[in-house]
């Protein structure tokens, strides 16, 4: 197998290609994140490996939205394409002491990286089509959605300010439109769930569950469609929901969240466990003893959480309705 790391950026993106790793012999080149540079570095990559796709191991960091077209590309040509930890990779790096930072460097970093755990990597595969397309209707959304609490403020510290009529005119109209757009949105996204049979029968078990609405029944429905997970602590780590204790010297030990993958969930999700500590009877047996115990409402708001994310992938992994567990 050859080992390639690629690092990307907005505009261009670095490759190193581990020609040798027990002399740490490398080649680079630079290319443009274009279909055209997509479409250039494949042709670099067999002419001078001079081997099969499937024998060109590709590893990336993820990188925002930048590297997926790519990594579409190159999986579509059979390229082995495999998308590593930002964490794990970061520590790697620390391991092998990289002291100078460049995206040269980093993908250098990560062909190395790629190598030495080979047998730990996971390799990547594209969603499905109908899960690519409810990702694109989610990210719309979630971006109207900023927009319009953005002009709400705005208008809200224009209406404070006594700002001209002209702009609290602009501003109320952008908020009409932005306000129609989402309901459309919403409706589309709806629409496509329905349309696909795997989706909306996992949308009907999740909101099964008290607490789980139709907000964070999308935002599920996709997570589940597109990642694999193999238990109910992963589904935690994912979400950032993973409790973390620190302690040093005399400052006594306090326990919070990781905080680590999407935070567009998690806040989604806090909203859920607060709902879900009024209703949900399994929920509200873990806020009370919690409670109980001293913990402060925050810690009982991650704990409920994280229990909230683990009945829904109960759900989903068996495929039964929510059925309250207390004891």
């Amino acid at each position: 197998m050859h080992f390639t790391g690629i690092d990307v950026s907005k505009n261009k993106f670095d490759v190193c290609w581990l020609r040798d790793a027990t002399t740490n012999k490398r080649k680079t080149k630079v290319f443009k994140n274009k279909q055209a540079g997509h479409e250039a570095l494949a042709e670099w990559l067999l002419n001078n490996i001079k081997a099969a796709p499937e024998n060109i191991v590709i590893i990336l960091e993820p990188t925002g939205v930048y590297h997926e077209s790519l990594m579409y590309l190159l999986h579509d040509k059979g390229f082995k394409v495999y998308l590593v930890n930002t964490g794990n990779a970061k520590k790697y790096a620390e391991a092998i002491n990289l002291t100078h930072k460049t995206d040269k460097s980093d993908a250098c970093m990560l062909a190395s990286y790629g190598y030495a755990q080979q047998s730990n990597l996971q390799l990547w595969l594209p969603e499905a089509v109908e899960v690519r397309e409810l990702k694109a209707l989610l990210r719309r959304l979630d971006a109207l959605e900023s927009d319009y609490q953005r002009e709400l403020n705005r208008l809200d510290s224009s209406e404070f300010s006594l700002s001209s009529e002209r702009v609290l005119a602009s501003l109320k109209e952008m908020i009409r439109a932005l306000k129609s757009e989402i309901e459309k949105l919403k409706k589309d996204i709806d629409n496509h769930i329905n349309g696909h049979p795997k989706l909306k029968n996992n949308r009907k078990l999740l909101e099964s569950i008290p607490g789980i609405g139709s907000v964070l029944s999308r935002e599920l429905t996709y997570l589940f469609a597109a990642k694999t997970f193999k238990n109910a602590k992963q589904v935690g780590a994912y979400s950032g929901l993973i409790p973390k204790f620190h302690e040093s010297g005399k400052l006594k030990g306090r326990t919070t969240l990781s905080k680590t993958g999407p935070s567009r969930l998690r806040a989604k999700l806090y909203m859920a466990a607060v709902v879900a500590g009024r209703y949900n009877k399994s929920v509200m047996q873990q806020k009370e003893t919690l409670l109980k115990r001293g913990k402060t409402m925050m810690q009982v708001i991650g704990a409920n959480m994280r229990k909230l994310m683990q009945i829904c992938f109960g759900v989903v992994k068996n495929q039964t309705e929510y059925q309250p567990q207390v004891t």
